[in-house]
């Protein structure tokens, strides 16, 4: 059976602190957790009982052996996970001062095994079966992850796509791991256009496509191929535009404790909204509310919620759809 969701990319052990309000540097005490993008986004969609998969690497290491562990507690296949033994499994601290200041620092010099990724560990066959598949920005900032997806999007011809499939484009711009934005622009110009789906917020969008407005910056992401332009627009909801539909999703307040991993759960949800065939209005609130969850949470893998915790807050909130059948 082909994986619902199959993603690639970006995986490493978030190091978190237990005090929070403080700098990284007056922290006492920590806890670790499996993070890394595209990994928590595979992570958000097992959680609402989506069949996923990670095409990552880790080190031969202990931490290497805890991130095997955590996703197979999540339900995520880890059969695509190369193991390296050349580099260690890169680590991620960051300090939590909510409401909105969440640094990242980021051990992944001078590289990291999930940057490592080759050719031959693309399995073609299940990256042209999935029903979505799910990339980043930052796998395309270093050789040979970016041939790599190049070789992958080989693999998954944009005219040869049933209709029910999806390329998402996660524009997940990080700019330690760049020379420049105009070096980022120049990677997600040669893509771009194979996705169907291009998710990002205000400042990913306009690395992408240049500066405007969330409807200009939509507009050009539509112009430049894809079919579905979500741009986040933080405390104000998010945009979504195709060529013949304008979706705004109002924002789901909560108490943030940290503001990390919300993106990730977003993206996830949206992803099983789609592979639910849901109008696309609900599947950004139902994306929303399961972004707000995480951003209520002090972890990011962990703190992903079902879809009952969804539809529960969202019923809350008087802005569930339907029945909220998930």
């Amino acid at each position: 059976m082909p994986h619902e969701l199959l993603t690639i990319g970006r995986i490493s052990v978030d190091i978190y602190p237990n005090d929070i309000g403080v700098d990284l540097e007056d922290v006492s005490s920590f806890g670790k957790y499996l993070g890394g993008s595209p990994s928590n986004v595979a992570v958000a969609a097992a959680r609402h009982g989506r069949a996923s998969a990670v095409i990552t690497g880790t080190g031969a290491d202990p931490f290497g052996h805890y991130l095997h562990r955590e996703l197979g507690k999540f339900g995520v296949s880890d059969e695509y996970l190369v193991t390296d033994p050349r580099w260690p499994t890169p680590v991620t601290f960051c300090a939590i001062k909510p409401p909105d200041e969440f640094p990242l620092y980021f051990y992944r010099q001078p590289t990291a095994p999930d940057l490592q990724l080759e050719k031959q560990h693309i399995p073609t066959d299940a990256v042209r079966a999935a029903r979505i598949f799910w990339f980043t920005v930052t796998g395309l900032c270093q050789e040979p992850s970016r041939d790599s997806h190049l070789f992958a999007l080989d693999a998954r011809p944009r005219d040869g796509l049933a209709e029910d499939q999806h390329t998402i484009i996660d524009l997940d711009y990080r700019p330690m791991f760049w020379p420049s934005a105009a070096d980022a622009r120049e990677q997600i110009n040669r893509v771009l256009g194979r996705a169907t789906v291009a998710i990002g917020n205000v400042e990913e969008c306009t690395v992408a496509v240049g500066p405007g407005t969330p409807d200009e910056l939509a507009d050009r992401l539509l112009a430049a191929g894809v079919q579905i332009a979500v741009v986040k627009l933080g405390a104000d909801g998010v945009l979504a535009k195709t060529a013949t539909e304008r979706v705004v999703s109002a924002p789901v307040p909560v108490q943030t404790l940290n503001g990390l991993g919300a993106g990730d759960s977003f993206g996830g949800a949206f992803c099983h909204g789609l592979l639910s065939g849901w109008p696309l209005g609900r599947a950004l609130d139902f994306a929303n509310a399961a972004g707000a969850i995480v951003a209520s949470r002090l972890s990011c893998a962990d703190a992903m919620p079902t879809s009952a915790e969804v539809n529960s807050l969202l019923a809350e909130r008087g802005r569930l759809h339907g029945a909220g059948a998930s």
